[in-house]
């Protein structure tokens, strides 16, 4: 059977991963797999996806208008909405 595709909005950008494949695994290949910002610290630091386990929180970003959602531990479906709040500029 052929894996399907799945479409999802990151900050604007239209982005296709395989069913199945976490938010934080979608902002890497929406990234082109560089350093992923999900958010800033209350002193503007740049956060990111660090344990992967749901653990350290560093991966919050806003999915479908609710806010503190863990990427590493929530699965992409089709349509989702994600807002990361952590541009690099």
């Amino acid at each position: 059977m052929p894996e399907q595709i799945i479409t999802l909005d990151i900050d604007g950008q239209a982005v296709s991963v395989a069913r199945g494949c976490t938010v934080a695994a979608a902002l890497a290949i929406a990234r082109n797999h560089a350093a992923v910002v999900t958010r800033r610290s209350v002193s503007g630091e740049l956060r990111g996806p660090l344990c992967g386990m749901g653990i350290c929180q560093e991966c919050r970003v806003t999915i479908d208008g609710v806010r503190h959602r863990l990427a590493c531990q929530t699965i992409c479906t089709a349509g989702m909405s994600v807002i990361t709040g952590g541009s690099a500029q």
